[in-house]
Protein backbone atom coordinates (compact mmCIF):
# COMPACT_ATOMS: atom_id res chain seq x y z
CA UNK A 1 0.00 0.00 0.00
CA UNK A 2 1.28 3.56 -1.15
CA UNK A 3 0.41 5.11 2.06
CA UNK A 4 -2.28 5.50 4.79
CA UNK A 5 -5.51 4.82 2.49
CA UNK A 6 -8.73 4.97 3.82
CA UNK A 7 -11.73 4.39 2.59
CA UNK A 8 -13.59 6.67 5.17
CA UNK A 9 -11.64 9.49 4.44
CA UNK A 10 -11.65 10.93 0.21
CA UNK A 11 -9.18 13.01 0.70
CA UNK A 12 -6.63 10.03 1.23
CA UNK A 13 -6.87 7.84 -2.08
CA UNK A 14 -5.06 4.45 -2.41
CA UNK A 15 -2.36 6.12 -3.95
CA UNK A 16 -1.19 8.62 -1.82
CA UNK A 17 1.87 8.38 0.29
CA UNK A 18 1.21 10.72 3.02
CA UNK A 19 5.12 11.33 3.80
CA UNK A 20 6.38 11.73 0.29
CA UNK A 21 3.36 14.45 0.04
CA UNK A 22 4.38 15.86 3.10
CA UNK A 23 7.88 16.08 2.06
CA UNK A 24 7.22 17.25 -1.32
CA UNK A 25 5.30 20.45 -0.26
CA UNK A 26 7.91 20.54 2.69
CA UNK A 27 10.83 21.03 -0.49
CA UNK A 28 8.66 23.17 -2.43
CA UNK A 29 8.23 25.66 0.88
CA UNK A 30 11.93 25.49 1.07
CA UNK A 31 12.52 26.48 -2.75
CA UNK A 32 10.06 29.08 -2.59
CA UNK A 33 11.73 30.54 0.54
CA UNK A 34 14.99 30.87 -1.58
CA UNK A 35 12.99 33.42 -3.97
CA UNK A 36 10.59 35.17 -1.26
CA UNK A 37 12.39 36.56 0.94
CA UNK A 38 15.86 34.55 -0.12
CA UNK A 39 16.81 36.62 -2.97
CA UNK A 40 14.50 39.57 -2.54
CA UNK A 41 16.58 40.24 1.02
CA UNK A 42 19.99 39.49 -1.20
CA UNK A 43 19.11 41.39 -3.87
CA UNK A 44 17.79 44.66 -1.67
CA UNK A 45 21.22 44.66 0.49
CA UNK A 46 23.76 43.48 -1.95
CA UNK A 47 23.28 46.36 -4.15
CA UNK A 48 24.10 50.49 -3.23
CA UNK A 49 21.30 51.78 -0.91
CA UNK A 50 19.31 53.73 -4.21
CA UNK A 51 18.61 51.23 -5.66
CA UNK A 52 17.28 48.86 -2.70
CA UNK A 53 13.80 48.75 -3.42
CA UNK A 54 13.87 48.49 -7.24
CA UNK A 55 15.92 45.44 -6.79
CA UNK A 56 13.91 43.63 -4.26
CA UNK A 57 11.00 44.87 -6.33
CA UNK A 58 12.22 43.00 -9.56
CA UNK A 59 12.28 39.86 -7.77
CA UNK A 60 9.07 39.83 -5.58
CA UNK A 61 7.43 41.16 -8.87
CA UNK A 62 8.80 37.95 -10.98
CA UNK A 63 7.67 35.51 -7.96
CA UNK A 64 4.01 36.77 -8.48
CA UNK A 65 4.10 36.94 -12.11
CA UNK A 66 5.63 33.74 -12.87
CA UNK A 67 3.06 31.72 -10.83
CA UNK A 68 0.19 33.16 -12.38
CA UNK A 69 1.94 32.45 -15.74
CA UNK A 70 2.48 29.17 -14.52
CA UNK A 71 -1.35 27.79 -13.82
CA UNK A 72 -2.37 29.67 -16.98
CA UNK A 73 -0.17 28.33 -19.63
CA UNK A 74 3.53 27.24 -18.67
CA UNK A 75 3.61 24.64 -16.32
CA UNK A 76 1.43 22.19 -19.30
CA UNK A 77 4.39 23.78 -21.60
CA UNK A 78 7.19 22.32 -19.69
CA UNK A 79 5.54 19.15 -18.11
CA UNK A 80 2.63 18.33 -20.53
CA UNK A 81 2.08 16.42 -23.47
CA UNK A 82 4.04 16.94 -26.81
CA UNK A 83 4.02 19.80 -29.36
CA UNK A 84 7.61 19.75 -30.24
CA UNK A 85 10.18 17.99 -29.18
CA UNK A 86 11.30 20.34 -27.00
CA UNK A 87 7.85 22.05 -25.97
CA UNK A 88 4.84 21.29 -24.47
CA UNK A 89 1.13 21.92 -25.50
CA UNK A 90 0.18 25.22 -23.00
CA UNK A 91 -2.69 25.09 -21.06
CA UNK A 92 -4.21 26.04 -17.91
CA UNK A 93 -3.29 23.40 -14.72
CA UNK A 94 -6.41 24.87 -12.35
CA UNK A 95 -9.46 22.04 -12.99
CA UNK A 96 -9.54 20.32 -9.56
CA UNK A 97 -10.20 17.22 -11.11
CA UNK A 98 -6.66 17.43 -12.67
CA UNK A 99 -5.12 18.75 -9.63
CA UNK A 100 -6.64 16.15 -7.64
CA UNK A 101 -5.57 13.32 -9.26
CA UNK A 102 -2.31 11.56 -9.00
CA UNK A 103 1.23 13.53 -10.51
CA UNK A 104 2.56 11.94 -13.67
CA UNK A 105 5.11 13.54 -16.32
CA UNK A 106 3.68 12.50 -20.20
CA UNK A 107 6.84 10.66 -22.05
CA UNK A 108 8.28 10.03 -19.26
CA UNK A 109 9.56 6.32 -18.50
CA UNK A 110 9.60 7.11 -14.89
CA UNK A 111 7.28 5.73 -12.10
CA UNK A 112 4.24 8.03 -11.19
CA UNK A 113 4.92 9.88 -7.93
CA UNK A 114 3.18 8.73 -4.86
CA UNK A 115 1.31 12.75 -4.69
CA UNK A 116 -1.45 15.10 -6.46
CA UNK A 117 -1.08 17.15 -9.33
CA UNK A 118 -1.32 20.11 -7.17
CA UNK A 119 1.95 19.24 -5.22
CA UNK A 120 3.45 19.13 -8.39
CA UNK A 121 2.40 21.72 -10.04
CA UNK A 122 3.79 24.14 -7.42
CA UNK A 123 6.89 22.59 -6.71
CA UNK A 124 7.97 22.86 -10.39
CA UNK A 125 6.49 26.67 -9.68
CA UNK A 126 9.26 28.08 -7.61
CA UNK A 127 12.07 26.55 -9.63
CA UNK A 128 10.68 28.67 -12.72
CA UNK A 129 10.33 31.66 -10.13
CA UNK A 130 13.99 31.24 -8.91
CA UNK A 131 15.37 30.79 -12.35
CA UNK A 132 13.75 34.03 -13.42
CA UNK A 133 14.61 36.08 -10.78
CA UNK A 134 18.52 34.90 -10.89
CA UNK A 135 18.35 36.51 -14.59
CA UNK A 136 17.29 39.71 -12.63
CA UNK A 137 20.83 39.59 -10.97
CA UNK A 138 22.68 40.74 -13.96
CA UNK A 139 20.64 43.70 -14.34
CA UNK A 140 20.55 45.07 -11.18
CA UNK A 141 20.72 49.15 -11.07
CA UNK A 142 19.85 49.80 -14.39
CA UNK A 143 16.51 47.97 -16.52
CA UNK A 144 13.68 49.95 -16.83
CA UNK A 145 11.04 47.82 -14.31
CA UNK A 146 8.49 48.43 -16.92
CA UNK A 147 10.26 46.28 -19.47
CA UNK A 148 11.50 44.12 -16.95
CA UNK A 149 7.95 43.42 -15.98
CA UNK A 150 7.42 42.93 -20.15
CA UNK A 151 9.89 40.54 -19.54
CA UNK A 152 9.05 38.04 -17.11
CA UNK A 153 6.04 36.36 -18.84
CA UNK A 154 7.72 36.48 -22.59
CA UNK A 155 10.89 34.62 -21.36
CA UNK A 156 9.25 32.27 -19.05
CA UNK A 157 7.10 31.21 -22.08
CA UNK A 158 9.84 31.00 -24.86
CA UNK A 159 12.69 29.89 -22.98
CA UNK A 160 12.70 28.27 -19.68
CA UNK A 161 9.82 26.34 -20.63
CA UNK A 162 11.88 25.29 -23.55
CA UNK A 163 14.79 24.10 -21.13
CA UNK A 164 12.58 22.19 -18.18
CA UNK A 165 10.49 20.09 -21.30
CA UNK A 166 13.69 19.11 -23.37
CA UNK A 167 15.13 17.50 -20.22
CA UNK A 168 12.04 17.43 -16.99
CA UNK A 169 9.10 17.28 -19.19
CA UNK A 170 10.29 14.27 -21.68
CA UNK A 171 11.40 16.16 -24.56
CA UNK A 172 14.35 15.08 -26.86
CA UNK A 173 17.26 15.21 -24.47
CA UNK A 174 15.47 13.61 -22.00
CA UNK A 175 14.63 11.00 -24.06
CA UNK A 176 18.54 10.91 -25.56
CA UNK A 177 19.63 10.53 -21.86
CA UNK A 178 21.08 13.83 -20.80
CA UNK A 179 21.25 14.01 -17.16
CA UNK A 180 20.04 17.34 -15.34
CA UNK A 181 18.99 16.12 -11.58
CA UNK A 182 17.81 19.22 -10.17
CA UNK A 183 18.45 22.24 -12.38
CA UNK A 184 22.32 22.73 -13.23
CA UNK A 185 20.98 23.16 -16.93
CA UNK A 186 17.54 23.80 -16.69
CA UNK A 187 18.06 26.94 -14.20
CA UNK A 188 21.64 28.35 -13.43
CA UNK A 189 23.52 27.55 -17.16
CA UNK A 190 20.06 28.96 -18.79
CA UNK A 191 19.70 31.99 -16.06
CA UNK A 192 23.83 32.94 -16.40
CA UNK A 193 23.49 32.97 -19.86
CA UNK A 194 19.76 34.93 -20.22
CA UNK A 195 21.53 37.12 -17.87
CA UNK A 196 24.52 37.80 -19.82
CA UNK A 197 22.33 38.16 -22.88
CA UNK A 198 20.34 40.69 -21.02
CA UNK A 199 23.25 42.79 -19.72
CA UNK A 200 24.58 42.94 -23.33
CA UNK A 201 21.22 44.51 -24.39
CA UNK A 202 20.55 46.68 -21.61
CA UNK A 203 23.36 48.38 -21.49
CA UNK A 204 26.35 48.82 -18.19
CA UNK A 205 25.45 50.73 -14.89
CA UNK A 206 26.49 54.37 -15.15
CA UNK A 207 30.39 54.74 -14.85
CA UNK A 208 30.13 55.73 -11.36
CA UNK A 209 28.17 52.74 -10.04
CA UNK A 210 30.04 50.84 -11.95
CA UNK A 211 33.18 51.55 -10.13
CA UNK A 212 31.65 51.69 -6.51
CA UNK A 213 28.55 49.97 -6.24
CA UNK A 214 28.92 48.85 -2.12
CA UNK A 215 26.62 46.56 -0.42
CA UNK A 216 23.99 48.84 1.58
CA UNK A 217 24.07 45.81 4.53
CA UNK A 218 26.60 43.25 4.34
CA UNK A 219 24.59 41.42 7.33
CA UNK A 220 21.14 41.61 5.63
CA UNK A 221 23.11 40.13 2.94
CA UNK A 222 24.20 36.95 4.56
CA UNK A 223 20.98 36.33 5.79
CA UNK A 224 19.32 36.49 2.68
CA UNK A 225 22.43 34.13 1.41
CA UNK A 226 20.99 32.04 4.87
CA UNK A 227 18.22 31.54 3.37
CA UNK A 228 19.19 30.45 -0.47
CA UNK A 229 21.56 27.87 1.31
CA UNK A 230 19.27 26.45 3.43
CA UNK A 231 16.64 26.10 1.25
CA UNK A 232 18.83 24.25 -1.57
CA UNK A 233 18.40 20.86 0.86
CA UNK A 234 14.67 21.07 -0.71
CA UNK A 235 15.90 22.17 -4.56
CA UNK A 236 18.08 19.22 -4.43
CA UNK A 237 15.97 16.96 -1.88
CA UNK A 238 12.79 17.10 -3.63
CA UNK A 239 13.92 16.47 -6.92
CA UNK A 240 13.61 12.88 -6.96
CA UNK A 241 9.72 13.18 -6.05
CA UNK A 242 10.11 11.28 -2.89
CA UNK A 243 11.07 10.95 0.43
CA UNK A 244 13.68 8.71 -0.23
CA UNK A 245 17.54 7.51 -0.29
CA UNK A 246 17.96 9.71 -3.06
CA UNK A 247 16.58 12.45 -1.55
CA UNK A 248 19.09 11.82 1.46
CA UNK A 249 22.37 11.77 -0.48
CA UNK A 250 21.28 15.02 -2.61
CA UNK A 251 20.83 16.93 0.95
CA UNK A 252 24.19 15.66 1.83
CA UNK A 253 26.09 16.23 -1.01
CA UNK A 254 24.54 19.87 -1.58
CA UNK A 255 25.17 20.90 1.73
CA UNK A 256 28.87 19.71 1.86
CA UNK A 257 29.74 21.00 -1.80
CA UNK A 258 28.28 24.56 -0.79
CA UNK A 259 30.52 24.22 2.31
CA UNK A 260 33.62 22.95 0.44
CA UNK A 261 33.38 25.57 -2.35
CA UNK A 262 32.80 28.31 0.11
CA UNK A 263 36.19 27.64 1.97
CA UNK A 264 38.30 27.71 -1.24
CA UNK A 265 36.77 30.48 -2.62
CA UNK A 266 37.32 32.51 0.57
CA UNK A 267 41.25 30.93 0.37
CA UNK A 268 41.97 32.05 -3.07
CA UNK A 269 40.76 35.57 -1.94
CA UNK A 270 43.17 35.66 0.84
CA UNK A 271 46.08 34.28 -0.80
CA UNK A 272 45.43 36.40 -3.73
CA UNK A 273 43.98 39.54 -2.06
CA UNK A 274 45.38 39.54 1.29
CA UNK A 275 41.70 39.14 2.97
CA UNK A 276 38.67 37.30 3.21
CA UNK A 277 35.57 38.91 1.53
CA UNK A 278 32.28 38.02 2.81
CA UNK A 279 30.59 38.58 -1.35
CA UNK A 280 33.26 36.02 -2.16
CA UNK A 281 32.20 33.58 0.46
CA UNK A 282 28.69 34.26 -0.55
CA UNK A 283 30.14 33.35 -4.51
CA UNK A 284 31.57 30.51 -3.31
CA UNK A 285 28.57 29.28 -1.69
CA UNK A 286 26.77 29.35 -4.60
CA UNK A 287 28.75 28.04 -6.79
CA UNK A 288 28.90 25.26 -4.92
CA UNK A 289 25.14 24.88 -5.00
CA UNK A 290 24.85 25.47 -8.54
CA UNK A 291 27.89 23.01 -9.31
CA UNK A 292 26.55 19.91 -7.43
CA UNK A 293 22.52 20.45 -8.70
CA UNK A 294 23.28 18.49 -11.83
CA UNK A 295 24.37 15.64 -9.75
CA UNK A 296 23.91 15.88 -6.30
CA UNK A 297 22.01 12.38 -5.82
CA UNK A 298 23.83 10.96 -8.54
CA UNK A 299 27.14 11.12 -7.26
CA UNK A 300 29.58 9.77 -3.97
CA UNK A 301 30.15 12.11 -1.19
CA UNK A 302 33.64 12.28 -2.20
CA UNK A 303 33.25 13.55 -5.76
CA UNK A 304 31.21 16.51 -4.41
CA UNK A 305 34.32 17.01 -2.57
CA UNK A 306 35.64 17.68 -6.11
CA UNK A 307 32.63 19.59 -7.15
CA UNK A 308 32.53 21.77 -4.01
CA UNK A 309 36.43 22.30 -5.12
CA UNK A 310 36.33 23.33 -8.89
CA UNK A 311 33.34 25.18 -8.35
CA UNK A 312 35.12 27.73 -5.75
CA UNK A 313 38.51 27.11 -8.37
CA UNK A 314 37.17 27.75 -11.85
CA UNK A 315 34.18 30.31 -11.38
CA UNK A 316 36.47 32.14 -9.36
CA UNK A 317 39.65 31.97 -11.96
CA UNK A 318 36.99 32.71 -14.66
CA UNK A 319 35.57 35.99 -12.67
CA UNK A 320 39.00 37.33 -11.51
CA UNK A 321 41.22 36.42 -13.91
CA UNK A 322 39.51 35.79 -17.34
CA UNK A 323 37.06 38.52 -16.44
CA UNK A 324 39.72 40.95 -16.85
CA UNK A 325 42.02 39.84 -19.74
CA UNK A 326 38.53 39.87 -21.85
CA UNK A 327 37.64 42.62 -24.13
CA UNK A 328 33.73 40.94 -24.08
CA UNK A 329 33.49 39.97 -20.64
CA UNK A 330 34.34 43.77 -19.49
CA UNK A 331 32.19 45.22 -22.09
CA UNK A 332 28.81 43.56 -20.29
CA UNK A 333 28.21 44.65 -17.39
CA UNK A 334 27.00 41.40 -15.33
CA UNK A 335 25.56 43.42 -11.97
CA UNK A 336 25.82 40.26 -9.95
CA UNK A 337 28.42 38.12 -11.94
CA UNK A 338 25.33 35.93 -12.48
CA UNK A 339 27.15 34.62 -15.57
CA UNK A 340 30.15 32.99 -13.53
CA UNK A 341 28.49 32.22 -10.62
CA UNK A 342 25.52 30.31 -12.75
CA UNK A 343 25.97 29.64 -16.16
CA UNK A 344 29.72 28.20 -15.46
CA UNK A 345 29.37 26.23 -12.33
CA UNK A 346 26.25 25.15 -13.86
CA UNK A 347 28.05 24.38 -16.73
CA UNK A 348 30.82 22.31 -14.88
CA UNK A 349 28.14 20.59 -12.67
CA UNK A 350 26.89 19.22 -15.58
CA UNK A 351 29.55 17.78 -17.29
CA UNK A 352 31.64 16.57 -13.99
CA UNK A 353 27.92 14.93 -13.70
CA UNK A 354 28.30 12.97 -16.87
CA UNK A 355 31.83 12.04 -15.65
CA UNK A 356 30.88 10.95 -11.70
CA UNK A 357 27.78 9.91 -12.08
CA UNK A 358 27.83 6.39 -9.74
CA UNK A 359 25.43 3.51 -11.75
CA UNK A 360 24.09 2.60 -8.42
CA UNK A 361 23.41 5.56 -7.77
CA UNK A 362 21.46 5.92 -10.96
CA UNK A 363 19.79 3.14 -10.71
CA UNK A 364 17.68 4.47 -7.69
CA UNK A 365 16.25 7.09 -9.86
CA UNK A 366 17.02 7.43 -13.55
CA UNK A 367 14.83 4.98 -16.57
CA UNK A 368 17.94 3.57 -17.81
CA UNK A 369 21.36 2.13 -16.71
CA UNK A 370 23.65 5.14 -16.56
CA UNK A 371 27.27 6.03 -15.35
CA UNK A 372 29.99 8.15 -15.17
CA UNK A 373 32.80 8.08 -17.66
CA UNK A 374 34.94 7.76 -14.70
CA UNK A 375 33.42 4.19 -13.92
CA UNK A 376 33.96 3.04 -17.43
CA UNK A 377 31.76 1.20 -19.92
CA UNK A 378 29.79 3.97 -21.98
CA UNK A 379 29.81 6.37 -19.50
CA UNK A 380 32.00 8.42 -22.32
CA UNK A 381 29.24 8.46 -24.38
CA UNK A 382 27.10 10.30 -21.23
CA UNK A 383 29.88 13.25 -21.46
CA UNK A 384 29.60 13.67 -24.79
CA UNK A 385 25.71 13.66 -23.79
CA UNK A 386 26.16 15.95 -21.31
CA UNK A 387 28.25 18.78 -23.22
CA UNK A 388 25.57 18.43 -25.90
CA UNK A 389 22.75 19.09 -23.90
CA UNK A 390 24.40 22.71 -22.29
CA UNK A 391 25.48 23.97 -25.74
CA UNK A 392 21.90 23.64 -27.01
CA UNK A 393 20.36 25.30 -23.57
CA UNK A 394 22.96 28.16 -24.00
CA UNK A 395 22.15 28.82 -28.13
CA UNK A 396 18.64 28.40 -26.87
CA UNK A 397 18.70 31.01 -24.30
CA UNK A 398 21.18 33.35 -26.03
CA UNK A 399 19.25 33.79 -29.23
CA UNK A 400 15.48 33.75 -27.44
CA UNK A 401 16.60 36.06 -24.95
CA UNK A 402 17.97 38.33 -28.05
CA UNK A 403 14.82 38.32 -29.52
CA UNK A 404 12.37 38.93 -26.65
CA UNK A 405 14.22 41.98 -25.46
CA UNK A 406 14.88 43.46 -28.92
CA UNK A 407 10.94 42.84 -29.50
CA UNK A 408 10.24 44.54 -25.80
CA UNK A 409 12.08 47.57 -27.06
CA UNK A 410 10.10 48.64 -29.85
CA UNK A 411 7.90 49.41 -27.63
CA UNK A 412 9.49 50.02 -23.69
CA UNK A 413 12.74 51.55 -23.59
CA UNK A 414 14.92 48.66 -21.96
CA UNK A 415 17.18 51.19 -19.41
CA UNK A 416 16.13 53.38 -17.59
CA UNK A 417 16.58 57.01 -18.42
CA UNK A 418 20.07 58.71 -17.14
CA UNK A 419 17.83 60.73 -14.82
CA UNK A 420 16.45 57.98 -13.43
CA UNK A 421 19.75 56.35 -13.10
CA UNK A 422 21.50 59.07 -10.97
CA UNK A 423 18.30 59.29 -8.59
CA UNK A 424 17.25 55.26 -8.31
CA UNK A 425 14.86 54.53 -5.98
CA UNK A 426 13.00 57.35 -5.93
CA UNK A 427 12.54 58.09 -9.50
CA UNK A 428 11.55 54.78 -10.32
CA UNK A 429 9.02 53.62 -7.45
CA UNK A 430 8.70 56.91 -5.22
CA UNK A 431 10.04 55.28 -1.91
CA UNK A 432 12.86 54.80 -0.73
CA UNK A 433 14.75 51.82 1.31
CA UNK A 434 15.55 53.44 4.59
CA UNK A 435 14.50 56.59 6.42
CA UNK A 436 17.04 58.42 8.00
CA UNK A 437 17.43 61.69 9.66
CA UNK A 438 19.68 63.77 6.91
CA UNK A 439 17.65 62.20 4.24
CA UNK A 440 15.87 65.95 3.48
CA UNK A 441 14.93 66.23 7.43
CA UNK A 442 16.15 68.18 9.71
CA UNK A 443 16.17 66.88 13.49
CA UNK A 444 15.28 69.35 15.97
CA UNK A 445 17.15 68.23 18.88
CA UNK A 446 15.84 70.13 21.55
CA UNK A 447 12.16 69.70 20.82
CA UNK A 448 12.76 65.49 20.26
CA UNK A 449 14.80 66.07 23.76
CA UNK A 450 11.67 67.37 25.26
CA UNK A 451 8.84 65.41 23.82
CA UNK A 452 11.05 62.35 25.00
CA UNK A 453 11.04 63.79 28.51
CA UNK A 454 7.61 64.12 28.80
CA UNK A 455 6.70 60.48 26.99
CA UNK A 456 9.07 59.08 30.21
CA UNK A 457 7.50 61.10 32.61
CA UNK A 458 4.05 59.89 31.56
CA UNK A 459 5.47 55.66 31.43
CA UNK A 460 7.63 55.67 34.53
CA UNK A 461 6.46 58.13 37.71
CA UNK A 462 9.56 57.37 39.24
CA UNK A 463 11.19 58.92 35.65
CA UNK A 464 13.95 62.13 36.35
CA UNK A 465 16.85 63.71 35.06
CA UNK A 466 20.17 62.39 35.04
CA UNK A 467 23.68 64.50 35.13
CA UNK A 468 24.74 65.92 31.85
CA UNK A 469 21.14 65.43 30.39
CA UNK A 470 21.23 61.73 30.47
CA UNK A 471 18.26 59.88 31.12
CA UNK A 472 17.88 57.55 33.74
CA UNK A 473 14.92 55.31 34.38
CA UNK A 474 14.78 54.10 37.70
Amino acid sequence: MAGAYDPNLPGVPEWLNTGDNAWQLTAATLVGLQSMPGLVILYASIVKKKWAVNSAFMALYAFAAVLLCWVILCYKMAFGDELLPFWGKGGPAFDQGYLKSRAKIPNSNTPAPYFPMATLVYFQFTFAAITTILVAGSVLGRMNIKAWMAFVPLWLIFSYTVGAYSIWGGGFLYQWGVIDYSGGYVIHLSSGVAGFVAAYWVGPRPKADRERFPPNNVLLMLAGAGLLWMGWSGFNGGAPYAANLTSSIAVLNTNLSAATSLLVWTTLDVIFFGKPSVIGAIQGMVTGLAGVTPGAGLIQTWAAIIVGIVSGTVPWASMMILHKKSTLLQKVDDTLAVFYTHAVAGLLGGLMTGLFAHPDLCLLILPEPTRGAFYGGNGGKQLLKQLAGAAFIAVWNLVSTTIILLAIRIFIPLRMAEEELGIGDDAAHGEEAYALWGDGEKFDATRHGQQFERDQEAAHPSYVHGARGVTIVL
